[in-house]
């Protein structure tokens, strides 16, 4: 027998409650707002060889405050207020599944922006990229699965065959992120190590809120469930991806930096960090061409043409003459 049970976007909500979840939702737009903003002003402070990070970085608010724009709407037409209740109507299961879209993106880009400042390159970031991006896309559709699609008609029992799946998924990319990191540590600086031990942990300790919540949906259901479950889904998503998204990028800039004074790399313009000069700008000493490439020649102002343009009174008739 299948235990009978409501899925969060299924039972009724108090008007507070209402209040409590629309609140958050849209406190979630306007924060990734502001991480776009940020995103994009701050994009030319590290070398190309890191812009990986800051393309993933800027991807994923966007995806994610276009996800919270679904999610607001979606909210705000899916419950009908009945005698001072919000019954939710058809489409009230579109407040909650965009997250699973959402996820299915931006999660395997979070992995891109921790291994673009790891100390890996070639064939093996490439391979390691990809193993992380499949397994957490593959740890949120399953998520998605057990959730959203069987455990909402066949009940608890499909929630836990299809949870226990998503955490291979989520174990095994866990594991493999973490020796990755560790190994970069002996080549980075102190500070640089630091704050990339400090982003894994916010994104793989972030990573721990989810399956709770996915619990939380067994564990019972009403109003105080779905109200718990939405307001934790969103600071979860908040602190993620800007609290990680930040770090990743001063990681970034702190070896850009490092790459500057041991001259592999060149910079336009000084590093700052907490008005802390990490380095100054560089320009290229020298221009490599292609054998058979030419230069065009420099062109020299002319002697009376130098002395126009330092006197230019002397250029301009006299009217009185």
């Amino acid at each position: 027998m299948i235990d009978s049970f409501s899925a969060p976007w299924q039972v009724s909500l108090t008007v507070g409650q209402h209040t409590v979840i629309g609140y958050f939702l849209l406190l979630g737009v306007f924060a990734f707002v502001a991480g776009i903003v940020r995103a994009w002003l701050t994009q030319s402070e590290v070398s190309t060889r890191y812009r990986s990070a800051t393309v993933a970085r800027f991807s994923v608010m966007a995806i994610a405050f276009a996800a919270y724009v679904v999610l607001v709407l979606a909210f705000r037409d899916g419950y009908d207020l009945i005698d001072g209740m919000y019954v939710p109507n058809a489409t009230a299961i579109d407040s909650f599944a965009p997250r699973y879209v959402e996820w299915a993106v931006s999660v395997p880009l979070l992995t891109v922006e921790l291994l673009a400042v790891c100390v890996i390159s070639g064939a093996q970031l490439r391979r390691t990229r990809l193993l992380a991006m499949t397994g957490t896309f593959l740890m949120v559709l399953t998520g998605f699965l057990g959730a959203v699609v069987f455990g909402a008609d066949d009940g608890r029992s499909q929630l836990i065959v299809w949870g226990v799946v998503s955490c291979v998924f989520w174990l095994s990319t866990t594991a493999l992120l973490i020796v990755t990191v560790r190994r970069s540590y002996p080549q980075l600086t102190a500070e640089g190590a630091l704050v990339l031990r400090n982003a894994a942990t916010i994104l793989l300790g972030g990573w721990v809120i989810y399956p709770v919540v996915y619990v939380l949906q067994i564990l019972g259901s009403g109003g105080e469930w779905t109200t718990a479950i939405q307001v934790t889904l969103t600071l979860a998503d908040i602190l993620v991806k800007l609290a990680f998204g930040g770090l990743i990028h001063r990681i970034a800039k702190l070896r850009t930096a490092e790459d500057v004074r041991a001259g592999l790399d060149v910079h336009p313009e000084a590093i700052w960090i907490s008005s802390l000069k990490q380095s100054d700008a560089g320009v290229p000493r020298e221009v490599y061409l292609a054998a058979d490439a030419v230069v065009h020649p420099r062109r020299i102002k002319p002697p009376e043409a130098a002395a126009t343009a330092a006197s230019p009174s002397e250029a301009v008739p006299d009217l009185d003459e």
